[in-house]
């Protein structure tokens, strides 16, 4: 869906993690012709923005119908509300497992979770790897958590599964800008045809970025100090 993009306040991305899932853990059953329509309809009201008018629709179908349940998550997630944790995780083994961590992990990005979020995104990747937009979330993901090798790696990745995600680009860029690499950020911005608009909200995200690592370096040097002067006055 296009709704789904930023996964915290600070850059742009979608329960307790599981182990040994493999890539298809069931056979999803084919939703009826009728049915698909109205799927299709629900995806493009989505697209549009209707999320009301594509829920409407998605409750006059079977919630036994795995892509029923996804669809009813990912609006109810863009909306806000809390029914979208549970319908993600009645996804978790079965054949959209990996959308079901992959929404789960969308979920604990937006409480800035970002260590439940690395979790659930991992086992998404696993799960379906040449998914570009669970990639470029678990980028995301790092970057937050300062994990800049990993976090281009999952960026590189996503660009270059799908060359018209612009996301994955605009992350990327954001990076790069992080590091100081203006001539690779300016030249990705010329590649990935992204706007002066686009370009200025990397470089504002990428600052936010610098500042809250600042504050993380500045606090852990007061409690380093604060412990210093507490030994100091155990001592004498």
């Amino acid at each position: 869906m296009k709704a789904v993009i930023a996964i915290t306040a600070t850059i742009m991305l979608a329960g307790c993690a599981t182990n040994g899932l493999s890539s298809q853990p069931a056979i999803c059953a084919k939703p009826a012709s009728e049915q698909e329509l109205a799927l299709n309809l629900a995806d493009n009201m989505a697209n549009e923005g209707r999320l009301y008018a594509s829920l409407a629709n998605l409750e006059g179908l079977p919630d036994n119908l795995v892509q029923v349940r996804l669809r009813k998550a990912q609006v109810l997630r863009l909306m806000g509300r809390s029914e979208a944790g549970p319908l993600y995780q009645s996804l978790l083994g079965t054949c959209l497992a990996a959308d079901g961590e992959h929404g789960l992990g969308q979920l604990a990005a937006e409480k800035n979770d970002n260590a439940t979020a690395a979790a659930h995104l991992e086992n998404a990747v696993k799960m379906d790897p040449t998914d570009d937009r669970m990639r470029n979330d678990l980028g995301v993901v790092y970057l937050n958590q300062r994990r800049i090798p990993e976090a281009r790696f999952e960026f590189m990745t996503a660009m270059e599964l799908k060359q018209a995600n612009t996301l994955a680009a605009l992350n990327m860029v954001t990076l790069l800008i992080y590091q100081d690499n203006w001539k690779a950020a300016a030249e990705l911005v010329t590649r990935a045809d992204l706007s002066p608009k686009q370009f200025t909200e990397a470089q504002t995200r990428a600052e936010k970025l610098k500042a809250s690592a600042k504050k993380v370096v500045a606090s852990e040097g007061n409690r380093r100090t604060e412990v210093a002067d507490a030994s100091s006055s155990a001592i004498k």
